[in-house]
Formats: C-alpha cells, structure tokens, sequence
C-alpha cells in the first residue's frame, strides 16, 4: 500500500525482495500504481547498468514478478507477507490493518513499515494481532539493509521468527527488539547523536561543518564497519 508522499519508499523495498518473492502493490489510485510500476522499472534499469543490481535475476526477471492492482481483496489472496507503507498518520494506518484484519487468514503477516508509532497502538483490538509486527526499513532499503522488527505485546513469537527469516532471505539485515519502546532502537541512537551535536555548534565548540566531517569522515566510517560496543571491546582496556 503506498500514498503519493510515501511512494519511493515502498518501491525500493519491493525491488529489494524481487529476487524471491512475488510482490504485488496496492493503492486505491490506478495513476499511484502506473507511476510506481514505470519508477520501479527505471530505478532497475539504472541498478542493472551500473551494477548495483541485486539477486541473481535479470532486472527484466524481476520486474515480471512485480504487479499491482487497486482491489484490497485481489491484493492480498495468497500473501504470505503484508507491508504496510502508508504515511505516518496512526488513524489511517488503523482503518487499513481494520480492514485487513477481516480479510486475511490465520497464516499471513500483517506488518507496518511505521518509524516511530508503537504496534499497541497500531495493532491493539485486531483478532490477528498474533500475526502483526513492525518492520522498519531504513531509508533507501536498497542500500541501507537494517530492518528493525518490534513486536506487539500480543505478537506470536513465530510471527517475529518468520519475519526475521523473509527479511534474511530478501537480502536485508534484521534485527529483533525484545519489546516495543518509543523511537525503537536507530532513531534513540540518532536522536542522541543529533542533540549533542545541536548542543556542540550551539555552544561554539565545532562549526557546523566541522561536526559533519566528524561523522562522515570518522564515527560514521567507523560504524559501518563496526558498532559502539564492538568498538568498545575492541580499543585500550575497552574504552
């Protein structure tokens, strides 16, 4: 399910599963589907010249796996794996996986691509709750293969194991929270990197420049190989 606003974000999730998977787009808006579809297709030609593509198929190969249509119903027979990817608006997200709820059997996974709402408020009443959990992706998915899986108070834990497997599958990186907590585990991280460094240009200590260059030519370099605790272990007397 995709919305105007949030449009390249599910096709470059999508395109990042089509080595494996099926995936069927849904919007109420034939137009949305179209565009998608044409930005999906120039997105993996583009990939494919330069040799970012990913999986061991043709990017012709995996486009014939991608389709769309704009009936709820069609969208979802025989799914196996339901990423929502509407705007972050908790009143629209809810009337969707309600809808859902009374069309899916007991085996589908109904999943939320949500950055920032919790799944008791999102899943909370569903008589599929055992079925539904947060996937985030981290933007571009393509690249950038973290996906963060946050389970309802009521998920299944097969639920949780199921969707950690497809994620590992289509190439990305999961990771598993114990439980729900506001912001998840990325966004607590950045928002934490975020203030010091507002607080850092802000007392004059580093220009604003500066403060950049130190993530992108130093902490950022290092973490991507590397994690805070890795990196910890790793130095003086793990320091």
């Amino acid at each position: 399910m995709t919305s105007p606003k949030d449009v390249d974000r599910l096709l470059l999730h999508a395109s990042s599963m089509v080595g494996c998977f099926e995936v069927k787009l849904y919007d109420i808006v034939q137009q949305q589907i179209t565009g998608a579809l044409e930005s999906i297709r120039k997105q993996m030609k583009e990939l494919e010249e330069s040799g970012f593509l990913k999986g061991a198929l043709s990017a012709e190969k995996q486009l014939a796996l991608i389709s769309g249509c704009t009936d709820l119903k069609a969208a979802v027979e025989g799914a196996a794996f339901i990423q929502e990817c509407t705007p972050e608006n908790l009143e629209l997200k809810k009337k969707i996986f309600g809808q859902l709820d009374l069309i899916v059997d007991d085996n589908v996974i109904l999943s939320s691509s949500t950055s920032c709402l919790l799944p008791t408020k999102l899943f909370t009443g569903l008589k599929h709750v055992k079925q539904c959990v947060v996937s985030h992706p981290v933007n571009p998915p393509y690249f950038v293969p973290l996906v963060e899986i946050v389970p309802h108070p009521e998920t299944d834990p097969s639920t949780i194991e199921k969707t950690y497997a497809l994620m590992k599958k289509a190439g990305q990186s999961p990771v598993k929270l114990n439980k729900e907590i506001e912001g998840f585990v990325l966004n607590r991280l950045q928002y934490a990197v975020i203030s010091e460094a507002w607080r850092l240009v802000g007392e004059g200590v580093v220009s604003s420049t500066d403060l950049d260059l130190v993530m992108s030519e130093g902490l950022g370099m290092r973490y991507a190989f590397i994690g805070p605790l890795e990196t910890m272990h790793l130095n003086a007397e793990g320091r």
